[in-house]
């Protein structure tokens, strides 16, 4: 860093540090190319609109097994170790469970030595960052990349040029795309490095570029701004992950981004394979492409043009062999979150795809006359149809999600496909989500079972016979006491407010979204305060609810919720009376860091969405890696989750998916719940009236009417379930010792949800990919 000790900042040691150990890392990561080549086994392309990879030093340091040699390295030079990882920026490249999800598969597929890349968007901005005014959530940038990135490597040499909007035309009998704006996608490689060093795989990531950058004719006409113009347009593509489209404008831009990183991975995937290969039909052989979600599915038209309007294959062969190469993971059952494009702005920005699924269609209803569903229909480009149409395999994310997957959205298309529709359930890491943050309890399986877990999660199940000894259960007891200490302290320095380490954490850390219902949660948390009140001496178990998450920019009744929770904090937390028993704090921009504080410390873990409309979740996983009990619904992988941890360890309450669909008709469902409900009515009238926000009496009072006439996620008809499961949880924490069992159990059966018994089944089900690793 050119600076000598006495002078260096946090920033120089942490850049020194990180470069040291990239040394390391690029050591294993160009050994596992080679090999990849080698043996020119089948690759896997990993497509993600978000890639939320968090801090990368620590994953480094301990993946490659250096955290006593750089602890005692710093210590030899007055560092704080810990001190110089929190220096580290938190890469905004995501937003919620998609983006950890596809970062976890990245670390597992690496720690398996599957030879794969990860493709996205290099983001100077990411999300946005969260703040609070007055309780109102306020974004503004996410300047991570204001200081250089340590972990990554410009490949200016990798540079692809892509186009938008101009005509379509034939010329020698061959169709021809002619693009009248340009830019280019310039390539961002991260290595990351699998579990002991032994593999290291590549996520790559593209930033816009313009094809002619300065004018230098406008620059000396005195016109600075306009000579620049172009870089700043192309750079726009790359700036900000989701940017608001509401407007025109943004949708365009939105759509842009999707065919931008996916239009470039293509190109990419094509050089590396015909540097190899001549023969293009084998590239289903050798290329395994995986779609998460639906953002990258112009993926596969554009593969499909390339080889038909490029390369001169037959349409027929280029959709056998895009068919062949493409597999397409569905993350929701929420029609409206299966993207959906005005067939007008498609067709406007990329005229000659919109013919090319024109033609996908229609060789699809050709094959199956009978089917329902089709990827252009009603004035739109439908990307979900479009995605299970293309698609070898379709896979849901849990085994609820996958099973209502085939009865709802996907009904016809299932139909006609029965074998495409596979399960993979979801998992998570557990380097990062155990071993990494919270090296209290890693530190004690360890000692219990030694450290082959940590490769191998399922070892996990080896810790149940010492659960039963009271020795071994009052250090896991001391372990979560520590990391609630922790947390105060951290929450204490950077947010003001002290918490009470000995009350229940009962923590929900989501996208704030309604059917994810963190509006039932805080309609519980004021039923529960005004019956403190009501009886200010009872015995009641000390509670700190804790909230955190993001709402899209301009998903208004989200950001709503997220202000009531504040205003709701800011009474509770100053009533003299209650706030011994009651705490509330939701607390600001959240992401992959402050998810590692919260996880180790909680007693709680909510998972509350109405059944049937969450995929998955992995935050679930987290928790209950980590020694939280879930209060939750059986909804996504809750279901899994209390199968394997036992139904005694597991707070259960609401409807079940069916119950849901049938509730939903009788239309004063929730007008009844609320009547045959009085702590609910209660709760709802203290929102209505504006007993949280005195000086803007009506500020809430849509919320209350949204519960009490359409609320179509049915909190008021779950909410007295959902009492009666606080209550049983509040009964269980009253007995330290039988709280830390349930809680312990559910480390020692959570093993199965690892993120790398998911991409073992990915590559067996899906890929057809082996590992390049020596048995």
């Amino acid at each position: 860093m050119g600076k000598d000790p006495e002078h260096a900042k946090f920033f120089d040691w942490r850049m020194a540090l990180s470069h040291a150990i990239r040394d390391r890392i690029v050591d294993r990561w160009v050994a596992s190319t080679r090999r990849t080549y080698e043996q020119d086994g089948k690759r896997v392309y990993y497509l993600s609109m978000e890639f939320l990879i968090g801090r990368l030093l620590e994953d480094g340091i301990v993946n490659l097994g250096l955290v006593e040699e750089v602890g005692e390295t710093l210590r030899t030079f007055g560092i704080d170790y810990r001190s110089v990882l929190e220096d580290e920026p938190d890469a905004a490249l995501g937003n919620g469970g998609l983006g950890r999800l596809a970062a976890c598969f990245l670390d597992s597929l690496s720690t398996i030595g599957c030879p794969a890349m990860g493709y996205g968007i290099r983001y100077e901005n990411g999300l946005f960052k969260q703040s609070f005014v007055d309780g109102r959530q306020v974004e503004s940038p996410e300047t991570w990349l204001q200081e250089p990135h340590p972990w990554e490597f410009g490949r200016p040499e990798v540079r692809f040029t892509l186009g938008f909007r101009g005509e379509v035309t034939t010329e020698n009998g061959r169709t021809v795309w002619k693009p009248s704006e340009l830019l280019q996608a310039e390539a961002f490689d991260t290595p990351i490095v699998g579990w002991q060093g032994r593999w290291a795989n590549t996520l790559r990531l593209w930033a816009g570029r313009a094809v002619d950058p300065f004018d230098l004719d406008r620059f000396n006409a005195g016109d600075f701004a306009a000579a620049a113009e172009h870089e700043a347009l192309a750079r726009t593509i790359s700036r900000v992950l989701y940017p608001e489209d509401s407007n025109e404008a943004g949708k365009e831009l939105r759509l842009k981004q999707e065919f931008f990183f996916s239009a470039a991975s293509i190109r990419d995937i094509l050089r590396r394979f015909e540097g190899q290969h001549e023969d293009l039909r084998a590239l289903p052989k050798k290329v395994a492409i995986q779609l998460n979600d639906t953002h990258p599915a112009i993926a596969g038209p554009e593969l499909l043009r390339i080889l038909h309007d490029e390369r001169g294959l037959s349409f027929e062969e280029a959709l056998e062999i895009t068919h062949g190469c493409m597999n397409y993971t569905n993350h929701t059952l929420l029609p409206e979150a299966l993207e959906r494009w005005d067939e007008r702005l498609f067709g406007r920005l990329l005229p000659r795809h919109l013919q090319i699924i024109d033609r996908i269609d229609d060789a699809h209803y050709r094959a199956n006359p009978t089917r329902l569903l089709s990827a252009r229909s009603d004035g739109q480009v439908k990307m979900g149809e479009l995605s299970f149409i293309v698609a070898n395999k379709v896979n849901g994310v849990s085994a609820l999600h996958t099973d209502l997957m085939k009865k709802t959205v996907f009904k016809d298309l299932h139909g006609l496909h029965p074998d495409r529709i596979v399960n993979e359930t979801n998992g998570v890491t557990p380097r990062r989500w155990l071993h990494s943050c919270n090296p209290g309890l890693s530190s004690l399986i360890t000692d219990s079972i030694g450290d082959g877990w940590i490769a191998d999660l399922e070892q996990l199940e080896r810790l149940e016979p010492f659960i039963g000894k009271d020795d071994w259960l009052h250090r896991f007891r001391a372990v979560k006491a520590e990391n609630k200490v922790t947390l105060c302290d951290y929450i204490a320095e950077r947010h003001g407010m002290r918490l009470n380490p000995d009350a229940m954490f009962d923590i929900q850390i989501k996208r704030i979204h309604e059917y994810k219902r963190q509006h039932l949660n805080i309609l519980e948390a004021i039923a529960h305060w005004q019956e403190i009140k009501d009886t200010p001496g009872g015995d009641w178990v000390p509670r700190v609810k804790i909230f955190a998450g993001k709402a899209a920019q301009g998903y208004h009744f989200a950001k709503d919720i997220i202000h009531l929770i504040n205003d709701v904090a800011k009474v509770v937390n100053a009533d003299a009376e209650t706030r011994d028993s009651l705490q509330v704090i939701f607390l600001p921009n959240y992401n992959v860091t402050l998810a590692e504080h919260l996880i180790p410390a909680a007693d709680l873990s909510e998972q509350i969405s109405t059944a049937g409309k969450e995929a998955s979740g992995t935050g679930n996983m987290k928790f209950a890696l980590n020694g939280a009990l879930t209060i939750g619904t059986l909804d996504g992988a809750n279901v899994e989750i209390r199968e394997r941890v036992g139904e005694e360890n597991f707070f259960l309450f609401g409807m079940l998916a069916d119950e849901v669909m049938q509730r939903r008709m009788i239309h004063d469902h929730a007008q009844q719940a609320i009547a045959a409900d009085p702590r609910l009515a209660r709760a709802l009238e203290a929102i209505r009236s504006g007993t949280f926000s005195p000086q803007d009496p009506g500020r809430y009072v849509h919320i209350a009417d949204n519960l009490t006439w359409s609320d179509y996620f049915l909190v008021c008809s779950d909410f007295s379930a959902y009492w009666q499961a606080q209550r049983e949880a509040d009964h269980a924490y009253r007995d330290p010792d039988l709280w830390a069992r349930k809680a312990a159990l559910n480390v020692a059966r959570s093993g199965w949800f690892s993120s790398d018994r998911t991409i073992r089944g990915y590559m067996c089900d899906i890929w057809g990919a082996e590992s390049l690793l020596a048995p």
